[in-house]
């Protein structure tokens, strides 16, 4: 049964699922750190009146050859961190693209399983964390399941399709300048070391640890 707020009213039940590729962009956009307890708190966390069912994040990998080994086991790390920290991850293996990148899109994985989760699960609330115009369509369809749909991101990047298919817009923007300043994302990196920069291998840094 749905848990009550102190008022009487009931708690939504909520669905989140991530696009981390977009997301961690707009961050890095930002010039800070993607902070993933933060996010998931101000999405829904204790003080939002709302009780959270999932919060599904999708992942590309670095290409499975020696090229990329090494940002491959750095992005294992990361999502071995979120995993440990109760997100669900779904990961896909990336393929090699222009010299020195790679591409994974989850778009397709994302949308058949928002679909699936929100039948099974059936929340009250799906929050899709993304920009992405393309997702406008799984927002209408949702909706016409009964399901309110709330699309998370920043204003800059986010398409008016989709902006306009969604119930309500979050902005992030304001969320992320909470977050710890950083030159570079250690976590997701396209382009692979030289052989001279191989040799230094820099430190794993997961999201900053709450106070």
């Amino acid at each position: 049964m749905p848990r009550k707020n102190s008022d009487g009213s009931h708690r939504s039940r909520v669905l989140i699922l991530v696009d981390e590729s977009n997301v961690g962009s707009s961050v890095r956009t930002a010039g800070r750190g993607l902070d993933w307890i933060k996010l998931r708190d101000f999405l829904a966390g204790p003080v939002t009146g709302r009780d959270l069912i999932e919060m599904v994040v999708y992942a590309g990998l670095p290409p499975a050859t020696p090229t990329w080994q090494e940002e491959r086991d750095k992005k294992n790390k990361f999502v071995h961190w979120l995993r440990s920290n109760g997100f669900l991850v779904v990961t896909k293996d990336g393929s090699p693209a222009e010299e020195g990148h790679y591409k994974a899109n989850v778009d397709v994985m994302m949308a058949i399983d928002a679909l699936e989760l929100s039948i099974e699960m059936r929340p009250d609330l799906v929050i899709l964390v993304t920009g992405d115009a393309d997702f406008a369509y799984l927002v209408i369809k949702l909706r016409r399941h009964g399901i309110r749909v709330e699309v998370a991101s920043v204003a800059a990047n986010l398409g008016n399709i989709l902006r306009t298919a969604a119930n309500e817009v979050i902005d992030l923007a304001p969320l992320f300048q909470t977050f710890e300043l950083t030159l570079q994302d250690s976590v997701t990196v396209t382009r692979p070391r030289t052989p001279q920069q191989s040799r230094r291998r820099p430190r794993f840094r997961g999201p900053p640890a709450k106070n």
